[in-house]
């Protein structure tokens, strides 16, 4: 009896009857409790680390490097900053940024007010209006080339079917090439970006305007205040932290830009829509040159760094309150 118990306790790892653990066993407990979690997370570390860390760093080592592909399968010398700095000499880069930077500011812009729109009209009690927010999620839920391909069809002039609605409705629009004028294909790639990203914009804000308490919304209407008043000093102010989340965020995704490019424009014309994660590609895919691509590449990461460093920031202070 006393022999199995004591096989028990040996099997177990625990001391045998009688006879006090030493030091050593606390301890080893102790890291295995504390490396426990860590053991847990090991696959999706090692996940992050293979498909994100490793091309981050390998394409950053690559930047230092001059590489064409149609010069050698393997990377040449380190060449220090050059290809930096043949970005910022380079007209063709500063395009791509004024590009983005343009279409960042204005799909922002039109994303967030008609977002804060919708959910201002949708935060009223209706009959439709919980199958109005169940369908509002289906247009972020396309897939970006999907929503590029059908967007060039239905915009293009001879047989879209936006462009016949267009023409019905205002006939002085009858002759614009919407994908063959710089403007107004660059006015087409904000629309796609509106089309998806409004309604989830308006989802987001409305578990927002939920939190206002309805005490302050009636004080102010008894106070006599009219309905532009309630949403300026009341809603408003209480909406801003959450309003500078999601305008991070969206600015966020606007910078990489690059499936509706693609799909819809190719860049142009002209190179009016080659925003910089297209240029990037087009310097590495079309004309081979892995290592200056790997620099305008790594340029955009910074971009989206800080942005994304400002978007933690700003959610961090939202959940502090």
């Amino acid at each position: 009896m006393v022999t199995a118990t004591a096989e028990r306790s040996a099997a177990s790892g625990a001391a045998p009857a009688g006879r006090p653990p030493g030091p050593g066993a606390g301890r080893g407990r102790r890291m295995r409790r504390a490396a426990q979690p860590y053991l847990h997370l090991a696959p999706a570390l090692a996940a992050v680390l293979l498909t994100t860390v490793y091309p981050l760093v390998s394409a950053l080592v690559t930047s230092f490097r001059h590489w064409r592909l149609n010069e050698s399968t393997a990377p040449g010398g380190f060449v220090g900053l050059e290809q930096y700095q043949r970005a910022f000499q380079d007209d063709t880069f500063f395009n791509s940024v004024m590009v983005t930077l343009w279409f960042t500011f204005v799909s922002v812009v039109l994303s967030v007010g008609i977002g804060l729109a919708m959910a201002l009209v949708l935060n009223r009690r209706g009959p439709l209006t919980g199958l109005t927010k169940a369908l509002l999620i289906l247009p972020f839920a396309v897939a970006p080339a999907l929503k590029g391909f059908s967007w060039r069809f239905m915009m293009n002039p001879d047989h879209g079917v936006y462009d016949k609605m267009i023409d019905a409705v205002f006939p002085f629009a009858a002759d614009v090439n919407w994908l063959g004028e710089p403007f107004w294909a660059q006015m087409v790639l904000v629309l796609t970006e509106v089309w998806g990203w409004a309604p989830l914009i308006a989802l987001m804000l409305l578990g927002g305007l939920a939190s206002v308490p309805g005490e302050v919304n009636e004080a102010a209407r008894v106070d006599g205040c009219s309905a532009w008043q309630r949403f300026r000093y009341v809603t408003f102010p209480l909406l801003r932290p959450l309003l500078l989340i999601v305008v991070f965020l969206k600015a966020v995704f606007s910078l990489k830009l690059f499936d509706q490019v693609v799909t819809i424009t190719g860049g142009g014309p002209g190179r009016a829509t080659e925003t910089l994660n297209y240029y990037a590609y087009t310097q590495g895919f079309t004309f081979l040159d892995i290592g200056y691509a790997s620099a305008v590449s790594w340029i955009l990461v910074v971009a989206l760094g800080v942005l994304a460093t400002g978007y933690l920031i700003a959610m961090n202070r939202q959940e502090a309150k």
